[in-house]
């Protein structure tokens, strides 16, 4: 891993699964794309800093007919200076075929063959251990706590933000969770009034 300084341009696209944003960084090591799940916290823009770049690799998706291979860049931890610039006409290309990384993620896996039986399968399988049988004079064993009281309703925002809840002024979102959560997240704190601030990463309520 290495902390570079860079510029991050980030663009909106609006793919199946609704808006989804993707970034180049131009670093002088070379331009890199970023797919990472915390760029859908960021409004389309330019944003100069340090980057950590975790990984750096190639990869490739089908788009329009097309084999797309580009390199990313894997992104950890960003120092940024300022909230963004407007991108301009003559910063980065993006190309609006772009993959949503939700799809990509999504695909599914290489069938795996099923495993060759072991020597000595075929001998006749033990019989299976009959189960305890419970004397019912022992009374109903113990019950499961209940989830919610009577007459009371799960709240979907404690259940979205989990362990964030109760939501404080400032609010800063875990991009290691599931992606379409994450998404998820980013959307009812912008419903709610939160504003997200770039150089710190985190959602500040509004005043």
């Amino acid at each position: 891993m290495i902390k570079i300084p860079g510029r991050l341009t980030v663009r909106t696209i609006h793919g199946r699964n609704g808006p989804f944003n993707v970034g180049r960084l131009a670093a002088s090591i070379g331009e890199f794309v970023i797919k990472d799940p915390q760029l859908d916290q960021f409004s389309e823009g330019v944003f100069e800093g340090e980057f950590l770049l975790l990984e750096i690799r190639p990869a490739s998706y089908f788009a329009s007919g097309r084999l797309v291979v580009e390199v990313r860049a894997k992104v950890g931890e960003m120092l940024l200076t300022e909230d963004g610039m407007l991108v301009t006409q003559h910063g980065p290309r993006f190309d609006s075929a772009e993959m949503d990384p939700l799809e990509e993620e999504a695909a599914p896996a290489p069938p795996v063959p099923p495993a060759p039986p072991a020597p000595g399968s075929g001998e006749p399988m033990a019989p299976p251990t009959p189960s305890p049988q419970v004397d019912a004079s022992e009374g109903p064993g113990p019950q499961a706590p209940e989830t919610h009281a009577a007459g009371q309703e799960a709240n979907p925002d404690a259940e979205l933000f989990g362990l964030l809840w109760p939501l404080g002024q400032s609010v800063k979102l875990d991009p290691t969770v599931d992606r379409a959560l994450f998404r998820r997240q980013v959307s009812r704190l912008k419903e709610l009034g939160y504003r997200f601030q770039a150089p710190t990463q985190t959602w500040q309520a509004a005043a």
